[in-house]
Order: C-alpha cells, then sequence, then structure tokens
C-alpha cells in the first residue's frame, strides 16, 4: 500500500511550500467578508499562512493578501485579522504539537 499523499499549498508570506495543516487559511467568502478559517472548508477564495504573527506582519506589509485574496483588504480588517491570528495562533501550535505527539509514538 502506498502512503498517502500530503497535500502541499503555498504560503503567501513567506512563499514557502509546507503541508496543509502547518498553515492558517484566510478566507474570502463570496459576501465580500474576510475571516480566519481554523477548518479549511469555509466556501470561498482562500490564502494560506505560516502560523506565526512574524508572518502575519510580512504579510500585512507586503499586502500579500491583497493580492492572493484579489481585493483590497482596509487596514482595519489587517488590525482585527491581527488579533484573531495571535489568539488563534496559540491554538493552532498546541494543535500540531498535540499531533506530533501522536505521530512519534
Amino acid at each position: 500500500m502506498r502512503p498517502r499523499k500530503i497535500p502541499l499549498r503555498k504560503c503567501v508570506a513567506s512563499q514557502e511550500m509546507l503541508p496543509k495543516k502547518e498553515l492558517i487559511r484566510v478566507v474570502r467568502t463570496p459576501d465580500g467578508q474576510i475571516g480566519i478559517d481554523l477548518t479549511g472548508k469555509k466556501s470561498g477564495r482562500g490564502a494560506y499562512l505560516k502560523g506565526t504573527a512574524e508572518n502575519f506582519r510580512l504579510a500585512k506589509k507586503t499586502k500579500a493578501l491583497d493580492r492572493a485574496l484579489k481585493q483590497t483588504v482596509p487596514l482595519e480588517i489587517y488590525d482585527q485579522l491581527e488579533r484573531e491570528f495571535v489568539s488563534v495562533e496559540e491554538q493552532f501550535l498546541a494543535a500540531k504539537a498535540r499531533e506530533d505527539d501522536a505521530d512519534g509514538e
């Protein structure tokens, strides 16, 4: 039996190809709202970011989300996303650590 292929996605800020589970998805829904999608299943145009606040700041500085979501992202939305990103980052890193522990056993 062949090993399962791991889906890879590119971080819009760092341009690194990483496994999808190591990235956080930012989505623009069909009605134009922008938010963080932890499930990866919300409908709309998505952009992936490495799960660090430093990477988010890089995306903000280079306007990588504007290009990836094909819509100008207002500064208020960036500020709101940054607050959400910091809170989500801790949950994301904790979940990743649990998965790594489970894989190691």
